[in-house]
């Protein structure tokens, strides 16, 4: 039977769920014995209110837990790890701390690790422990798939330093956007692969869960949202009704804002089919370019939602309309134009699978 490791800062029982949860599914379905190992969580993440602490008493850390045949959990508490400081000075003199964190005790995930045939990193802090891995298992095929971009999660320098310096030496750097891709066009071994999607859920009709009239505009998620969009929104489209699904602050309130907060993946489904616009209003900051082909986008697209974004997220997707941040007309004419859209142009031949995704990771090696 073959092993595959998912090197990840997701947790698995997560109600959040992320690309990894998707793939880990996929190669169980497959027939692979797969292993979800948690990295980036320390005591550094309870000082900083890290949503994944609360998981901890339901999934020890340290030792596996079965989640079921084939596939466990494993989260990889450690002392530190390399998060950063939000000062130059304390994450220079922090360096030779977080450099060691690829060193520290793996325990019980260390043979976990040396009988894997395969070892998928996200990009998280977790790549530090390449060549750590690379040592354990030198014939296993070693993935990075670079879920996002680790400049626009401000990582800690060490750990960008570490990409630069580990990313040639995989046997595939897996990519989901073409602004990331660009990153590393010069490695041969890069290939852009689109987040994937659950078809066998999004194929299966389910009822409409809206009764109200009016357009009705849906946002799934939590990073990065621009609370002041969805204010100038809802003033500005009062026919239009805004679902947001997502642990996020300071939501503005008004009679056609109904905010779910963060619910299992599942159940957004339903209001993913039948909704009408999907957005992606985010916050910029530099780095934010590379969310025009993100996990929802591909959802939305799949949907065939028109889909409202920023003007600094430019796609070549047809389903795009773009306004400026801050000007109320240029919100109004993007929402309006995307109401008005023929759904039926939208094109979804290009979606694919996570399984179809896991078997190009498991693919054939280098060369």
């Amino acid at each position: 039977m073959q092993r595959v490791l998912l090197i990840t800062g997701h947790v698995y029982a997560s109600r959040r769920r992320a690309g990894f949860h998707f793939l880990a599914e996929a190669f169980h379905r497959a027939g692979w014995d797969v292993t979800f190992l948690t990295v980036a969580i320390s005591r550094l993440s309870r000082l900083r209110g890290d949503y994944r602490m609360a998981y901890l008493a339901a999934d020890p850390p340290n030792r596996p837990r079965r989640v079921e045949d084939r596939l466990t959990s494993f989260i990889w508490y450690t002392p530190w790890h390399p998060a950063h400081l939000r000062s130059d000075a304390l994450n220079r003199l922090s360096r030779s701390w977080f450099s060691r964190y690829g060193d520290l005790p793996l325990g019980e995930a260390e043979a976990i690790a040396a009988g894997a045939d395969l070892m998928v990193f996200e990009s998280t802090p977790g790549i530090m422990l390449f060549d750590r891995l690379k040592q354990l298992s030198p014939r296993a095929r070693f993935v990075y798939r670079v879920s996002d971009d680790l400049r626009y999660l401000r990582n800690h320098p060490i750990v960008i330093e570490t990409e630069d310096r580990v990313a040639p030496l995989f046997d595939l750097v897996s990519v989901p956007c073409e602004y990331i891709h660009r990153r590393f066009a010069n490695l041969p071994t890069a290939r852009l692969h689109p987040h994937a999607i659950r078809k066998e859920l999004f194929d299966r009709r389910q009822p409409r869960p809206f009764h109200e009239d009016g357009a009705h505009v849906i946002f799934t998620g939590n990073a990065y949202f621009d609370s002041d969009f969805l204010s100038r929104a809802a003033r500005v489209a009062p026919e239009c009704r805004f679902h947001i699904f997502g642990d996020i602050a300071d939501l503005p309130t008004a009679s056609n804002i109904t905010a779910y907060g963060e619910a299992p993946f599942a159940d957004t489904v339903p209001y993913l089919q039948h909704a009408d616009i999907g957005l992606q209003c985010l916050a910029y900051r530099p780095g934010a370019e590379s969310f025009t082909d993100s996990l929802k986008v591909v959802q939305y697209t799949y949907c065939r939602l028109p889909i409202v974004a920023p003007d600094f997220l430019r796609s070549t997707r047809t389903n795009f309309f773009h306004y400026r941040p801050g000007d109320d007309a240029g919100i109004r004419r993007a929402l309006m134009d995307a109401r008005a859209m023929d759904r039926s142009t939208i094109h979804t031949d290009d979606i694919h699978s996570w399984d179809e995704l896991a078997t190009d990771l498991a693919g054939p090696p280098r060369g």
